[in-house]
């Protein structure tokens, strides 16, 4: 029996309410992090807002409403029988579909894509878009195979998965693994199968319902909310160093908005190390990544190579002295020691691009220091947003510019921004965006589940 929203005495509400989870959730590492993360705000909450309390609403919210796992069998080059395990977490339609991104990498496993989808389901709450949350993915790794190889798998995959999705019902997007590539070959096999040509998949190529911005959004969107965060202190990003982790999508497009916004990223990095460019990455350089990294598929070394700086193998870019911070590769890529040094060396700002990319204690250490914190729901929203955007594109059969596509992403931001100020302010001079990223993000579903009564 849940016993933690029944006791009078609420004072070790967090610990009782995580000692259920993990005893009904054993060995679920990631999706126990990813609950405990929003729980240290919202069940607090729910001691002044007994409704949601009464009705166990985040309770329910820790328990997906369907998974769904599935075998893929697929032939590879050399004619031989490959097996993967294939997953879709349909996690919450309280306000709109199930949305959010399908991961083709050999972590995924059910845990991973819990917290992914337990996570997106806030971040489309915050973005005041009528989205649900869910994620999807296998445990193949793209990388090394044939383009013929990854054709069948993604066949393979979707003449299971397109029984489970629809426009109204779940639209998934690209994530790790899932590039433009993979997204045309899921799209089209869904067509091929459902014989509809419908909006079921975004992050499509723009000839065939895609929208501008797309592969942009998620990085812009991250050094957006790091511009009002510093804003509302009555700063500016422009003349600030900044690190950048990773060297994909969202990597790319964080480095291009910082440099236009007139601050200096120093570094890049990927699975085997950063770069370090005290002299900081420029278009130009940009550019070379990116032939790098989307045609060549090199690794990062080549760019220190190529532009004569340091390079550090099998490490992480947290100990360059900097001013702000964007972790854009993966999760749990920043712990407390290396959080640590980020505060020593002068850090005063962090906006997750990645999708929760610090540890717990590191997270915590940047909220006693109280530097500028904005989590990956509120700060990476903005590839999702476009996401919806597309989503309403081709709904009404029509395309924005890339203009329009770009000032609506920044106003989304800045409502994101208003809404985490709004429930996370603790004083005049300190927000808590974790907070407020948090309660918002659940106040909007939360109202959603009960006004449909128990179900």
């Amino acid at each position: 029996m849940a016993i933690w929203h029944t006791k009078t005495d609420q004072s070790d509400l967090v610990p009782r309410f995580m000692n259920w989870l993990e005893q009904r959730n054993p060995g679920e590492i990631e999706f126990h992090q990813a609950v405990y993360e929003v729980g240290i705000n919202v069940l607090p909450f729910l001691r002044e807002h007994t409704e949601y309390m009464e009705a166990a609403i985040f309770g329910r919210l820790t328990e997906p409403d369907r998974i769904v796992s599935f075998r893929v069998v697929w032939e590879d080059d050399t004619g031989k029988i490959q097996i993967n395990r294939g997953y879709r977490v349909q996690h919450c339609n309280a306000i709109g579909p199930y949305k959010g991104g399908i991961r083709f990498h050999p972590t995924v496993n059910q845990s991973i894509l819990k917290f992914l989808a337990f996570e997106q389901t806030f971040k489309n709450s915050l973005t005041g878009l009528p989205m649900g949350g869910g994620k999807g993915g296998a445990d193949f790794d793209p990388k090394d195979k044939s383009d013929a190889e990854v054709m069948r798998f993604c066949q393979s995959f979707m003449t299971e998965l397109y029984r489970h999705i629809g426009p109204d019902t779940d639209v998934p997007a690209g994530d790790i693994g899932v590039g433009a590539r993979e997204v045309s070959y899921l799209f089209g096999q869904y067509k091929r199968l459902a014989n509809q040509f419908t909006g079921v998949m975004t992050g499509k190529g723009l000839s065939f319902g895609g929208s501008e911005i797309r592969v942009e959004a998620t990085g812009y969107g991250a050094v957006y909310m790091m511009e009002d965060m510093l804003a509302a202190r009555g700063d500016s990003i422009e003349g600030k160093t900044a690190l950048v982790s990773g060297s994909g999508n969202v990597a790319q497009y964080a480095v291009d908005k910082l440099i236009e916004l007139g601050a200096k990223p120093v570094t890049m990095s990927d699975s085997s190390g950063f770069v370090y460019d005290p002299d900081g990455i420029d278009c130009d350089k940009l550019e070379w990544v990116r032939e790098l990294k989307d045609d060549r598929r090199g690794r990062i070394k080549e760019y220190a190579d190529e532009f004569g700086c340091e390079y550090h193998a099998g490490q992480r870019p947290w100990g360059v002295p900097c001013d702000i911070v964007l972790p854009c590769a993966t999760q749990n890529e920043l712990n407390l020691t290396e959080a640590q040094t980020l505060l020593r060396n002068g850090c005063i700002g962090v906006s997750e691009g990645a999708n929760m990319p610090s540890e717990q204690e590191a997270i915590d250490t940047f909220q006693k220091a109280k530097i500028l914190f904005a989590p990956s729901k509120a700060a990476n929203a903005g590839g999702v947003a476009v996401s919806g955007l597309e989503m309403t594109q081709n709904s009404i059969r029509m395309s924005w510019s890339r203009d329009e596509l770009n000032r609506q992403l920044r106003d989304i931001m800045a409502d994101i921004h208003a809404r985490c100020e709004t429930y996370g302010r603790v004083s005049d001079d300190y927000v808590d965006y974790l907070k407020g990223a948090n309660v918002a993000g659940f106040v909007k579903v939360a109202d959603a589940m009960l006004a449909y009564g128990v179900m």
